[in-house]
């Protein structure tokens, strides 16, 4: 963390996927690789670059759902990003089909398995799949909420757009057991708690992202305080203290 040109954080997004349990909200995280490049062995939210396909698919008239405007708008491929990562990462489709939103039945848990596979492997894109099973992307279900910038000393930079969606009642979220090792429904209170005891590895930004979280009671809240405003943008700082860097927020002394 020593380079004096900083490193153009490449665009990226994230997604909590999240559902009502008997403790309160509880989201899916998955666990990278130990031997991922960025955060490895540490718990996440499904997530990933914004690549070409990603844009392209926003472009393709009748796949996604009109999403509004403001910087994750269909053609910045942000959106697009989040759905694939989703479904790469978590075994997650967000599709409708017609009005309703997307099941995967036991009958269908196989074939949606090899597109996953084919997705994650560069022999479909996402607009292949919604075309061959007749989707409509719920990009408009992606609630935009908050926006992250990897500090400018990083050698590896992401500027990450995050978005909450809840599961479908008829999917199960479920790792790739490729680029992450493990993955499970756990309370924002509960992960930090385990963050703090050492058992649940999770980076600075995860944890203030936790918090927020932490604060809704019910799903139906993150729409009341994160809906119809755009994320302030938070890229933290990494200063010296008692020779260690140390990443704090901007605003921190």
């Amino acid at each position: 963390m020593t380079a004096t040109q900083p490193v153009t954080p490449r665009p990226a997004a994230a997604v909590v996927v999240a559902r009502e349990g008997e403790g309160g909200i509880e989201v899916f995280m998955v666990r990278r690789h130990i031997r991922s490049e960025f955060v490895p062995d540490a718990f996440v939210f499904p997530g990933g670059s914004v690549k070409d396909e990603d844009t392209a698919v926003e472009r393709v008239p009748g796949i996604c759902a009109p999403s509004g405007t403001g910087p994750t708008t269909l053609g910045s491929g942000y959106r697009a990003a989040a759905l694939r990562e989703c479904f790469e990462e978590a075994g997650v489709l967000l599709a409708r089909r017609g009005a309703e939103p997307l099941a995967i039945p036991p009958a269908d848990v196989e074939r949606f398995a090899m597109l996953r596979s084919a997705l994650f492997e560069g022999r479909r894109t996402l607009a292949d799949v919604a075309r061959e099973e007749g989707l409509t992307l719920a990009t408009d279900q992606l609630l935009h909420w908050a926006h992250w910038i990897t500090p400018a000393a990083f050698p590896k930079r992401f500027d990450t757009h995050f978005f909450l969606a809840s599961v479908p009642d008829q999917q199960e979220a479920a790792h790739d057991q490729l680029e992450t090792t493990a993955g499970v429904w756990i309370t924002p209170h509960d992960a930090l708690a385990g963050f703090a005891r050492g058992e649940f590895p999770i980076v600075f930004a995860t944890i203030h992202q936790l918090q927020e979280l932490a604060q809704l009671e019910r799903l139906e809240d993150a729409w009341k305080r994160f809906g119809g405003r755009v994320p302030r943008t938070i890229m933290p700082r990494v200063v010296q203290r008692d020779g260690a860097d140390v990443i704090v927020l901007p605003d921190d002394e």
